[in-house]
């Protein structure tokens, strides 16, 4: 379960849309500084998503869908609608995750910003690519889009939750229209991204969680 919720965070600190034109000249930190200005431009988005995921320890398969909103700082609603329902809710200050068929939410605080990983700093607009990342060109798996552009970013500091990204790009417009990550088991999650909108004005209370009746409630009591 957190290491869901932590895949989440990653995501939402590098949806990145139309950073300009020209950049599949361009050096890869001159990519990641042009993405860069762009992100510091958005303050909200919304996309459709689907989520695959492969290997790791069990050798396990997933595909999965549903729709994530975000806005800055640290607010976000992932709404996985099948094959299995599951939300994934921060509102800046607790992320709570449920799984209506475990009867179950889960409830941990989010980091403050000198405990914070490198994805999480992102969420809370305070991170910058080329100076989080080792930046360089690379190539996405068969999981995401033909035709992209992929920027592999390697973090400085070692991450728990994963070793290395992809960002997948168009080439034109540079919108993302998908994401990898690598974790320590060598499992690969990929994300892909459609009708992506950004600054489309989202209201605080679309990341307000209204707890379920006749659920167990799990926290970290922090």
């Amino acid at each position: 379960m957190r290491l869901l919720a932590a895949c989440c965070l990653t995501l939402i600190a590098l949806v990145l849309t139309q950073a300009g034109t020209g950049a599949q000249q361009s050096t890869a930190q001159e990519f990641a500084q042009a993405l860069q200005k762009k992100y510091d431009t958005v303050r909200d988005f919304s996309a459709d998503f689907e989520h695959r995921y492969t290997g790791g320890v069990l050798k396990k398969q997933l595909s999965e869908r549903g729709r994530v909103l975000v806005k800055k700082p640290g607010k976000m609603r992932w709404e996985y609608s099948a094959p299995e329902k599951k939300t994934f809710v921060s509102d800046g200050v607790k992320l709570y995750s449920y799984i209506p068929a475990d009867r179950q939410v889960i409830v941990t605080s989010v980091p403050r910003s000198d405990q914070a990983t490198t994805p999480a700093l992102f969420l809370a607009g305070q991170g910058n690519l080329n100076r989080d990342f080792t930046v360089s060109d690379g190539a996405p798996s068969k999981n995401l889009p033909a035709g992209t552009r992929a920027l592999k970013l390697v973090p400085k500091s070692p991450q728990a939750d994963f070793e290395s990204l992809i960002l997948a790009v168009d080439p034109g417009t540079l919108t993302l229209r998908g994401l990898e990550s690598v974790d320590a088991q060598g499992g690969t999650s990929s994300f892909l991204f459609a009708n992506l909108k950004e600054n489309v004005g989202l209201a605080d209370r679309d990341f307000t969680f209204s707890m379920p009746r006749g659920v167990d409630v799990v926290t970290d009591d922090r």
